[in-house]
């Protein structure tokens, strides 16, 4: 009877609340219709124009230039946006312009890349995918947004949803890997950590999926690159997340840079009209990336910037990010009867719902409060929720000897790498107000645990000072500090070795061809494995590298990424067993860069197996497989699976139960995979397609049942057409602890 009431109070709740929220969209939308009807085209045009912060809010104003140009338009009410810029001071001196001084007193939406935290940092999106925790990843997201919030921002130009299957990529950081299904949940716990239950709370903020679409498919991995690809990939692969973002109610989306199949993404009718505002209903407004607009003249699609914003505004690209081309452009094209005013009004009572959906009409200043600014930054409450996602974001590769846990007596260990006493390099890209070399470095993170450790360098990794907007110097010929690291190895019990990337090294325009350890770190490495093979390698990197000669060498491999604010403390956790490691990876480690784009999810050939012959599907040098797969993931302890069953529940969808033991001797974490192969259709499908997961904890000894119902959607694809179609037939169900161990069961519908 209690569990009768208690779902007929939750589905009271839900009609209520659906009814609120349909009352007040009504509302807004009148709001909206009466404030159009005031506007003026420049007015307009203004609201779809953005700039980056372009002047001391603080001090006087511009004379003259760029700045002065931008001031201006801010008074004349031609701004709708500034991104860029945060805290109280700047941000009340730039609302003030617009609600002060322009005609109609429309307030500023201000944007903002909090994309991994904002001023604490948690670790780099790719490390918490990696944490398949989508509650802690909601949690962190919710926190950056707090932060956010509390320094007037309204706007995050996150989260990345790009799915890639190609780690020379660096913006696979920012995302979530290589998977369309995990990419989409996680796309959707991080809106809802964003956007919350109320974004007119002031401690929401807009959320922003971008980059729509096929950015993470450029060509060679290389940054603003070409796509090209399938309709079929491009439903299937690319667009899940971005729907997933939709349906969870995102309230803007970004295009992106690339070309796809030779339109840029920035003017494509196809992308941003007929899916995303027709077949998906998307209500939000589409800003443009960091001058995209104008760059569709490079590509060679548009004559200039006059014709780049003809094409951008009828393709449904509403706000021009810093390209200067609406607000210089749009105006004359309505006039000339080249743009039809219906376009404008269109993307501008988009925008104005944000707005007003924000507070923002309500009370310009809602979120620039000095008080709350002081008080939410950096707090320990945030550091901690900070060190637990770290903590979860590290991935156990190999624990061959059982090094892992070391022990609180464990004598004599050698800490060696330029990254262990790092303190800016674990927060990792895009962190814009995070105080730099504010990150708690390994060496910091181990004097809480042991005082039985020294620290050498061993090699630097790079030369001079590392920035965000220049490329790192790496260090290939300063072999100063190898002999003291090879000397004091020899006589270690144990060495930790930290090496990898740099947070700079991977993120925006940091492609690379070489996947291995920048600079002299490989020839330090096996410098020390020369003289003691006791060797704990941490794997610091924004990005899956190749660790093939590590694999083949060392006992124990970690992989702790770029973890942000806490990243010392994180790893010493994990390091000295007071956390026991549950990561699971969220793309594919290759053996070789030459197996670059990989992905578990791939098709069968028509000679798939390998055979000791010459004319399969296989690398002359190498195996097909990755050294690691998606999915996988080693713990301190042991899980078996067993007892798997699936079964026909109705005409379009499986009832699927495993029975999961802890077989080792600690507690533990284990994230349950269920993958599907549809093993006859009209368009041939993937051997395998992850379709859920669970993440359960299981004391030593104890079992078990875990249970999945995949529905009809589970079971369907897209056909080229975009239509989502289920066909009957034959599909293979897996499950297991990664996409390279399952057990298998057939089950035809």
């Amino acid at each position: 009877m209690r569990l009768i009431i208690a779902l007929m109070l939750g589905v009271i709740f839900s009609v209520a609340h659906v009814t609120a929220f349909a009352e007040e969209q009504s509302k807004i939308a009148k709001r909206v219709d009466a404030l159009l009807q005031k506007m003026t085209l420049t007015e307009k045009v203004g609201q779809m124009n953005q700039y980056n912060g372009f002047w001391d809010a603080t001090g006087p104003v511009p004379e003259q230039g760029d700045a002065k140009t931008k001031y201006e338009h801010l008074q004349q009410g031609r701004v709708g946006s500034i991104l860029n810029v945060a805290g109280h001071e700047a941000l009340r001196e730039f609302q003030d312009v617009a609600v002060k001084q322009s005609r109609l007193g429309i307030p500023l939406i201000f944007g903002f890349d909090v994309i991994h935290g904002h001023n604490t940092a948690f670790p780099i999106p790719l490390a918490e995918a990696a944490s398949w925790d989508l509650t802690a990843i909601e949690q962190g997201a919710r926190i950056a947004a707090t932060e956010a919030a509390a320094q007037g921002v309204n706007w995050t130009f996150a989260p990345m949803v790009d799915i890639s299957r190609d780690a020379r990529w660096g913006r696979v950081a920012e995302g979530a890997g290589e998977d369309p299904y995990l990419g989409a949940e996680i796309a959707k716990a991080r809106i809802k950590g964003f956007q919350g239950d109320d974004l007119a709370a002031v401690d929401t903020i807009a959320a922003c999926a971008k980059h729509f679409a096929g950015y993470g498919y450029a060509e060679g991995g290389r940054d603003y690159n070409h796509a090209d690809m399938s309709y079929s990939t491009l439903y299937n692969e690319v667009l899940p997340p971005f729907k997933a973002a939709v349906e969870v109610g995102v309230r803007t989306f970004m295009n992106s840079f690339n070309t796809l199949n030779g339109v840029p993404a920035t003017g494509s009718i196809m992308l941003q009209r007929d899916i995303l505002k027709g077949e998906w209903g998307f209500g939000g407004f589409v800003v443009s990336d960091w001058a995209s607009i104008m760059e569709m003249t490079k590509h060679g699609y548009a004559t200039d910037d006059r014709h780049a914003s003809q094409l951008a505004v009828i393709a449904g690209s509403d706000m021009d990010m810093q390209s200067f081309a609406y607000v210089n452009h749009l105006e004359d094209l309505v006039t000339a009867g080249a743009v039809d005013e219906s376009l404008i009004d269109d993307a501008v009572r988009r925008i104005l719902t944000v707005k007003f959906e924000l507070g923002l009409f309500d009370d310009p200043y809602r979120y620039i409060n000095k008080k709350r600014e002081e008080e939410v930054l950096g707090n320990n409450t945030h550091l901690k929720a900070a060190r637990e996602m770290a903590k979860r974001s590290i991935v156990l590769l190999k624990n061959e000897t059982n090094l892992l846990p070391l022990s609180k007596k464990q004598k004599n260990i050698l800490v060696v790498g330029p990254l262990a006493n790092d303190k800016n390099s674990p927060l990792g890209t895009w962190r814009l107000a995070v105080k730099d070399d504010s990150a708690i470095s390994l060496v910091e993170g181990l004097q809480q645990h042991t005082s039985a450790f020294q620290y050498t360098q061993g090699v630097k990794l790079s030369i001079g000072k590392e920035t965000f907007a220049d490329p790192i110097v790496v260090n290939t010929t300063d072999r100063s500090g190898i002999a003291e690291a090879k000397a004091l190895a020899k006589n270690a019990e144990v060495v930790v070795m930290m090496l990898g990337e740099h947070g700079y090294q991977s993120g925006e325009g940091r492609s690379r061809t070489d996947l291995g350890f920048p600079g002299l770190q490989q020839e330090l490495l096996e410098e020390i494995v020369a003289v003691n093979k006791n060797i704990i390698l941490l794997v610091a990197s924004g990005r899956p590298l190749v660790l093939s000669w590590a694999d083949a060498h060392i006992p124990t491999i970690v992989q702790t990424w770029q973890l942000g604010s806490e990243s010392g403390h994180a790893i010493a956790d994990v390091l000295f067993g007071g956390y026991n490691p549950s990561g699971k990876l969220p793309m594919s480690f290759p053996r070789s860069v030459g197996q670059v784009p990989i992905s578990y999810r791939v098709f069968s050939t028509g000679r798939p197996e390998p055979e000791e012959k010459v004319f399969w599907s296989r690398y002359m040098d190498e195996k097909n497989s990755p050294l690691y797969p998606f999915g996988y993931g080693l713990s301190y302890t042991t899980f078996g699976y067993t007892n798997m069953q699936a079964e026909v529940r109705d005409k379009a969808s499986i009832r699927v139960s495993i029975t999961v033991k802890n077989t080792g001797k600690r507690q533990g974490e284990e994230v349950v995979q269920v993958y599907i192969r549809d093993k006859v259709a009209s368009l041939v499908r993937p051997v395998k397609e992850l379709k859920s997961f669970k993440k359960i904890l299981l004391k030593p000894g104890k079992s078990k049942e875990v249970e999945f119902i995949l529905d009809r959607d589970s079971l369907s694809f897209y056909k080229d057409d975009g239509k989502f179609v289920f066909e009957p037939g034959d599909f293979e169900v897996m499950v297991g602890g990664s996409s390279g161990s399952v057990l298998t069961k057939t089950v035809s519908l």
